[in-house]
């Protein structure tokens, strides 16, 4: 998370202490049942038969071939989607890993929609990106790989503009650079309401964003629900990795992960996640897991009912 201004940050901080304790209760809310989400061979039979795209009347900026190239390389290897770099984008990436896991059809239909109308809706969500983003996508620079993906450039800042959480009330209105700033960032309640409200999966939540999750060993946590599930951690990842674009110099978490596998063998561990574009491999003491960890999300399938 890149912050411009310790006073904003101490801000944030003081008002985070006062609902720290309702972020750590998951708040449970239902959504509607979607249809059976779809295969991954499904999304690339839908995306392969597309040829060609023409100009968006609502995207100016976002080259056509550039977009569909960008498309199709998502749904063929969804580990190589990429929040870029310096962004505050990595909570839109681990989501939109999740969304290429579990409904990759859905996905694609979901941006072409959003490119052509300029509008989309899904799962009884209704993006209306503001002309300013309309604007922005396609532009972005100096964002590694990012740069010439159009398609995830204009579906990160749809996302940003339309969720909103508490980080956000300072900068709710996007102005260029906002995708490093607080316009951007996502905090853990925020992102479990994200998964909810798009994706058909259950999830459980524990953790927040100031106090960690309350498990005596978060590996054999991670590793049980791994057997049924995908499993997010929210991590401090400053004390993981050295990034450019991380500028804080406490302890709080900044960064979403995917795991993929992880592993033990006396007491080092193993842990093998999605992260910006591909997957890295860490090895950790159980105490640098536990210390790293602020929130877990659990993500199961829902049960699927025959008419």
């Amino acid at each position: 998370m890149k912050l411009s201004s310790r006073a904003v940050f101490l801000v944030a901080v003081i008002f985070l202490g006062t609902i720290s304790k309702s972020l750590a209760i998951p708040i449970f809310t239902p959504t509607p049942e979607k249809e059976v989400t779809s295969t991954r061979q499904q999304a690339i039979a839908f995306i392969d038969g597309i040829n060609k795209l023409e100009p968006s009347a609502y995207w100016p900026n976002i080259k056509p071939a550039l977009f569909l190239q960008n498309l199709k390389t998502t749904i063929h290897e969804p580990i190589s989607i990429y929040p870029g770099n310096g962004t505050n984008f990595c909570g839109y990436g681990a989501l939109s890993y999740l969304f290429l896991q579990d409904d990759p059809l859905g996905y694609a239909k979901l941006l072409l929609e959003l490119y052509k109308e300029g509008k989309a809706s899904f799962a009884n969500v209704v993006f209306t990106p503001s002309e300013a983003i309309k604007k922005e996508a396609g532009r972005l620079r100096y964002k590694g790989i990012l740069d010439i993906h159009p398609a995830e450039q204009m579906w990160f800042l749809s996302l940003a503009d339309h969720y909103k959480g508490y980080l956000n009330i300072f900068n709710r209105n996007y102005n260029p650079g906002d995708e490093d700033r607080f316009w951007a960032s996502v905090n853990f309640a925020k992102f479990n309401r994200m998964v909810r409200s798009l994706l058909q999966y259950k999830i459980k939540a524990t953790g927040s964003d100031l106090i960690r999750p309350h498990i005596t060993d978060p590996y054999e946590f991670i590793s049980d629900r791994l057997q049924t599930g995908k499993v997010v951690l929210f991590i401090n990842n400053r004390i993981v990795h050295k990034k450019n674009h991380v500028k804080i110099k406490v302890a709080l978490p900044t960064h979403f992960i995917v795991v993929e596998k992880i592993s033990r063998q006396d007491d080092l561990i193993t842990l093998v996640y999605w992260d910006y574009g591909g997957r890295t491999l860490l090895q950790l003491s159980p105490a640098f897991l536990r210390r790293i960890i602020f929130g877990i999300t659990y993500c199961t399938k829902k049960e699927q009912h025959a008419d």
